[in-house]
């Protein structure tokens, strides 16, 4: 009996294992054969924010052709693709496509030449996908034709999401304003990555908590009274009054957010004056303000708020000359991983794709994304990862002197797309399988 059960288990584990080593070796040929080219042809034809045209028909037809159902501009360019398999959970898969404007400088033989009229400036700029969102696509279309060939895999509801304008954070707020959830369904389960020049090749990154800030942009417009530069006594000077705002802005993350709670106030942009010897009427702060849970934006956003104005007030500002504190319509809320889904998918890419697959290198920044739009407002237990796109000789050589790592949105960027298209690919799949696998 115990013989029987030791070798019942080792021929599940085998079967297993030949199960995982035949979707990677079909994954590997069809980027050999496929995917390779798409991810080249992705990278050198990038296209704007909201202008997306010519990428969002390639994907609708690539993924009709995996043999998804495919609706066209849900949300401006966004494209949504379904493929029903029987009874089951539906989970949403989403990736980004927009590009940057960047010229490039990679030095890649496939470098973007291509230039588009930027929206919001009306000039024809270069464009680059300098974040990596060709590597999303590619995998996106790898996901769509592996899943479309192991349908007696799995059963439930297959939603693939291509999202517009994801670098103007417009995209993904404008696809739930257009009815997605309406009008295709709502997801069980969410799922979504970015690559990471910061993270090697071959390594999947999995955050608890919050993956992504929430991003809040605001503006401190500070009204003064214009003088001569000679007589200041005669105004009151806004880039004195902006400069001590500035100053007082410091305290809010060092002295009234919990040392373990994080979070960024940053003035990007200080704009006041015209001449040398004119103290200006006028002075405007732009700021960035991130934060990782409602309760520190609002403490975060009430802050900026009371210094502003009391500021105004110490500078003896009549009420109606206080400053104003605009808080923009390009907020977004923080992405935040479900633990329990988070813990069931990196045992699953452990078991299923190696034990140092999981990369330990802490997340650092506070960058935002709009994802959370897809899985806040209902809520979406979901997981967004990371997927290595640099390999760990070009760590080593910065290490040792050599150049940087070239970061997301720099001239210089460049992902090596194989693994990182293969491992998107990969993992996403063995994901979907472990929620909608029979």
């Amino acid at each position: 009996m115990i013989k029987t059960l030791v070798f019942a288990l080792t021929a599940g584990l085998s079967l297993s294992a030949a199960a995982d080593t035949e979707l990677r070796n079909s994954i590997d040929n069809d980027y050999q054969d496929y995917l390779g080219p798409l991810f080249k042809h992705f990278h050198a034809n990038p296209e704007l924010s909201t202008i997306e045209n010519q990428t969002a028909a390639r994907m609708a037809k690539e993924l009709s052709a995996a043999g998804f159902e495919v609706t066209e501009g849900v949300g401006g360019t966004g494209v949504v693709a379904m493929l029903k398999n029987g009874d089951g959970p539906m989970v949403s898969m989403r990736a980004d496509m927009d590009g940057l404007p960047v010229e490039e400088k990679s030095g890649l033989e496939y470098a973007s030449k291509a230039k588009q009229i930027d929206p919001i400036t009306g000039d024809e700029v270069f464009v680059m996908h300098a974040c990596g969102h060709d590597v999303h696509i590619t995998s996106l279309v790898g996901t769509a034709r592996q899943m479309a060939a192991s349908k007696d895999k799995w059963s439930g509801t297959l939603m693939l999401i291509v999202q517009p304008a994801e670098e103007r954070v417009l995209g993904a707020k404008a696809m739930m304003e257009d009815g997605l959830y309406q009008r295709f369904g709502q997801p069980d389960f969410g799922l979504a990555f970015h690559v990471s020049s910061g993270l090697e090749a071959g390594k999947i990154g999995v955050t608890d908590g919050s993956p992504y800030a929430g991003a809040d942009t605001v503006d401190i417009i500070i009204h003064g009274i214009g003088a001569h530069g000679a007589s200041p006594h005669a105004g009151k000077d806004p880039i004195v009054l902006g400069s001590q705002i500035v100053m007082a802005l410091q305290t809010l993350v060092a002295r009234e957010l919990p040392p373990r709670d994080p979070g960024v106030v940053t003035v990007g942009s200080f704009h006041s004056g015209t001449k040398h010897n004119i103290i200006s009427d006028r002075a405007v702060l732009q700021l960035t303000v991130r934060n990782t849970s409602q309760e520190t934006r609002t403490t975060l956003l009430d802050g900026i708020k009371r210094i502003a104005e009391n500021m105004g007030r110490v500078a003896g500002l009549p009420d109606d000359k206080l400053p104003e504190v605009i808080v923009l319509e390009e907020s977004v809320p923080p992405t935040i991983n479900n633990p329990e889904l988070a813990q069931r998918l990196r045992k699953v890419w452990v078991d299923k794709m190696g034990e140092d697959i999981l990369s330990q290198k802490p997340n650092k920044g506070m960058g935002a994304e709009d994802y959370p739009f897809f899985t806040t407002e209902p809520y979406i237990p979901s997981v967004y990862f990371a997927i290595g796109g640099t390999p760990e000789a070009d760590f080593e050589a910065a290490a040792n002197g050599g150049p940087a790592v070239p970061s997301h949105h720099s001239p210089l960027f460049k992902i090596t797309p194989e693994p990182a298209v293969t491992n998107g690919v990969e993992a996403t799949v063995h994901a979907l399988m472990e929620l909608m696998g029979n």
